[in-house]
């Protein structure tokens, strides 16, 4: 994937998102900024501590073991985890199940519920909301905007919904 002229920053506060048609490079991108790939050109500088949601929530929990044995192994501090589930309309109960016994919403959200516990500086955010129905995609972007607000976090967003973008976004990057 080639980056032509990209360039930017993202500070405490806010929220940048990255649209592209499929095989754009967007999820690259993300891939560039964890560190699992290389740039084979130029210079990528990330100095923050950085969580991530991936669009396939399945693909980010391992199958034998419980979601709340998962989400232990990664946060600083359990001391939110039942504001975020009850933001996030989720039982306690479902944190104690193997991955594949939840429905890819409930797991999506306990996602979006493990990556905020970890406290990062930036929130890598890989179509979120995609496997939401859209009332609670809605929440899950109100309670994310409200940290936002907070100045606690910055955001990049990947999506291929526009509307959500120009909704959310101080600034929409395409590639």
């Amino acid at each position: 994937m080639l980056y032509k002229g990209l360039s930017f920053s993202l500070k405490k506060g806010e929220l940048k998102s990255v649209v592209g048609e499929s095989g754009a490079g967007k999820s690259t991108l993300f891939e560039l900024i964890l560190g699992n790939l290389k740039p084979l050109h130029g210079s990528l500088k990330v100095t923050s501590k950085i969580a991530q949601v991936f669009q396939d929530p399945y693909s980010s929990f391992h199958p034998s073991y419980t979601l709340l044995n998962q989400i232990k192994d990664v946060v600083i501090s359990l001391d939110q985890l039942d504001s975020y589930l009850e933001l996030l309309h989720l039982e306690p109960s479902l944190l104690r199940q193997l991955p594949h016994q939840l429905s890819g919403g409930q797991l999506q959200r306990a996602s979006i519920v493990r990556a905020m516990l970890m406290q990062p500086e930036l929130l890598l955010l890989d179509e979120p909301t995609s496997a939401l129905d859209n009332l609670i995609q809605l929440e899950v972007m109100q309670m994310l905007m409200k940290h936002l607000q907070k100045k606690e976090i910055g955001m990049l967003l990947i999506t291929h919904d526009a509307h959500l973008a120009s909704w959310c976004s101080d600034e929409i990057i395409t590639i």
